[in-house]
């Protein structure tokens, strides 16, 4: 069975994300800011690894550990910071993930920033965004098993693609 799947655009991504996300606003409630739906599911069009990723602004990054429990129990895995000093993960679905979520505080906003740019930008150029989907589709068949191969060829594309996008952003606004 392979470890990496990368599969056409599913319109069902965004429902999937909007359930997802009232839940957490139910655990949440007052100390979620805003969230939004990132990563390649969020692009229409795309294609993708078949996992939802959120992101979460936070009132406090150090509150949210207080939540762990009610995180556990709607199914998450609570990883901590896990490699990205100031986010907190959470992992969804053991070895068949299906959701991730990326929580950074409200004024982390290179974090914050550099995801919705990335979102955005795939979004508004299709050709950057078919670019994007095929190399991932090559990469999870010349890796099928092997998660660090296949991001590390991804690596080049992305900060490429993301250094373009921060400047696209501030360029729009």
């Amino acid at each position: 069975m392979k470890l990496i799947k990368v599969v056409d655009y599913n319109h069902n991504w965004s429902s999937d994300y909007q359930k997802e996300e009232h839940s957490i606003r139910a655990i949440l409630q007052e100390e979620l800011v805003n969230s939004f739906h990132i990563g390649s599911t969020s692009v229409p069009g795309l294609k993708a690894k078949p996992i939802i990723d959120i992101l979460l602004v936070v009132q406090d990054i150090n509150k949210l550990d207080s939540f762990s429990k009610q995180f556990q129990e709607i199914g998450y895995e609570v990883k901590g910071e896990f490699g990205i000093t100031g986010r907190r993960y959470f992992r969804k679905g053991g070895d068949h993930r299906t959701h991730q979520i990326h929580a950074f505080q409200y004024n982390n906003i290179e974090e914050i920033e550099r995801h919705l740019a990335f979102r955005d930008y795939l979004r508004e150029y299709p050709e950057v965004c078919r670019q994007y989907g095929e190399l991932k589709s090559q990469l999870a068949e010349k890796y099928p098993n092997d998660m660090n191969g296949y991001c590390d060829g991804k690596d080049d594309f992305v900060k490429s693609v993301e250094k373009d996008a921060i400047k696209w952003h501030w360029t729009v606004r």
